[in-house]
């Protein structure tokens, strides 16, 4: 049979939405769709023919989207989603609906996910929405739709059945990662590399999971609760290696390999066993990876000698306290120790770091700003608190009373950039973003650290050099400017 996979339009930019913050981000990072990349590849392995639609990504607007559906004719259509752009999106699938109306229709995505009955109740003429993880999910469903039965003994579904929401339980989450189809394979039929960029990794660059889900239990953090349920599950090493080279194959001009695991390093010795393979296998291609700050020095050594060149990790505060709140799970001083192993491999770092924690206050925050300096992170973000539904952040914001507004398209400015709808005492929204703004500033307009960048950028200008400028290109215009919260609805909810 026929399938569309569908990453819908939003606000006619470049919407990030696979991203844990969706969003059009202010150094023009675009994300590849891997979650629907690995749902068109298990559809196309049980032989169905798949349209795969990325629409940020390709500039394909809602009018030749529907062109583009119609003349493909799909009886399946699976749409994202996220947070931000939810209502458009349950407008988007409910048009794909009204003008394909033979095609069954299924949501995608973590705001679905968490919120399947309010969703469909939003968009009553869509057909379900797959809960959670989707890959099996996608194929079950196909599969019957092409047998002319229904779906209502498939897990993991939430269904519309005649005007009736029907919950059909969850579903086992896949344990062996390897039977997965190769991402690279599935980019190479359906993408671009050119129309991707991200802003920490050399130009273009491609986006790989090793791993899905997180043991850890940080409260904020959507991918892990909502579409994992915390469960961990890993690649094997030869596994992850084999696509290195298959990446190295299909795409021959690009310059680096994104692992976008929620943590590539729960455990080290696995991150040494992968860096090991790829020594042996000659990997010519350098690749960044997240990362949590209890990475070991041998394991560091070994990813610089496989060909890491970067690792992104979430510092997130400076203060133990907003750690603790948050059950992030690590200290401040380990974060310390991490960035000077780091420095002792070689490797360059990506520094997370939020505001708005739970306990949060001004000086926790100037505690943030100077951990940064001292952590001395090759680029640094610094983004306010956004609560995601089905998180455990949320939940406490909301029965606190400390969410502005549930009004999600509030998630983003009016330009589509990140937003907050956190009102912590003495600490509004609007305090927290400007906050993030003036942390900007003041981390990347330092002498000493412009002086560091054009050194970096004249010792490698066709590489770091090159990353550098094609992110400031789209940056610049934010640093020198102030953003402003978009104003939310009522006060204190």
């Amino acid at each position: 049979m026929k399938a569309a996979v569908v990453n819908p339009p939003f606000m006619n930019g470049r919407f990030s939405r696979t991203s844990r913050s969706p969003a059009i981000n202010k150094s023009g990072t675009l994300y590849w769709p891997f979650w629907l990349a690995h749902g068109t590849g298990a559809l196309e392995e049980a032989g169905h023919e798949v349209l795969f639609l990325d629409c940020p990504a390709e500039g394909i607007n809602e009018r030749d989207m529907l062109r583009m559906l119609a003349e493909f004719n799909p009886e399946f259509t699976v749409v994202d989603t996220s947070t931000p752009s939810i209502y458009s999106d349950l407008r988007i699938a409910s048009m794909i609906k009204k003008y394909l109306q033979h095609t069954f229709v299924l949501l995608v995505g973590t705001h679905v996910s968490a919120l399947p009955v309010q969703c469909l109740k939003l968009a009553p003429s869509l057909d379900g929405i797959a809960v959670g993880e989707y890959d099996t999910t996608l194929v079950d469903v196909a599969e019957k739709l092409d047998g002319g039965g229904n779906s209502s003994d498939v897990p993991g579904l939430c269904l519309n059945i005649r005007g009736e929401l029907v919950d059909t339980g969850p579903r086992k989450m896949i344990d062996d990662l390897d039977s997965l189809p190769f991402l690279a394979d599935i980019y190479s039929r359906h993408l671009d590399p050119e129309n991707y960029f991200f802003a920490a990794a050399r130009f273009p660059s491609v986006m790989t999971i090793t791993s899905r889900g997180c043991p850890y239990r940080c409260s904020f953090c959507v991918w892990p609760q909502v579409m994992h349920r915390e469960g961990y599950r890993v690649r094997s090493a030869e596994h992850v290696a084999e696509e290195f080279g298959l990446f190295h194959d299909h795409f021959p001009g690009i310059q680096e390999i994104v692992i976008e695991d929620d943590t590539f390093s729960i455990d080290s010795k696995r991150v040494e066993d992968i860096s090991e393979v790829l020594i042996r296998n000659g990997n010519r291609i350098p690749w960044t990876a997240n990362v949590r700050a209890n990475l070991s020095l041998e394991a560091m050594r070994k990813m610089k000698a496989a060909g890491c060149r970067l690792i992104i990790v979430g510092y997130e505060s400076g203060s133990q306290k907003i750690l603790n709140a948050v059950n992030k799970g690590t200290t401040v001083e380990q974060n310390m120790e991490f960035a000077e192993r780091a420095g002792k491999a070689g490797l360059l770092v990506h520094g997370c770091f939020m505001a708005g924690n739970p306990g949060e206050t001004p000086e926790t925050l100037e505690d943030t700003f100077q951990m940064s300096l001292k952590l001395a992170p090759d680029t640094a973000q610094f983004f306010p608190i956004m609560a995601y539904p089905g998180t455990r952040l949320y939940d406490q914001y909301r029965k606190e009373e400390k969410l502005r507004t549930e009004n999600y398209n509030r998630w983003v400015t009016e330009e589509g950039l990140h937003n907050c709808v956190v009102d912590l005492p003495g600490l509004p929204s609007e305090t927290l973003v400007e906050w993030c703004n003036l942390a900007r500033k003041r981390f990347y307009l330092r002498p000493g650290y412009l002086l560091y960048k054009s050194f970096q950028s004249l010792r490698h200008p066709f590489t770091e050099g090159r990353r550098t400028l094609r992110a400031f290109g789209t940056f610049r215009k934010h640093l020198f400017r102030r953003s402003k919260v978009s104003p939310g609805e009522g006060g204190g909810k």
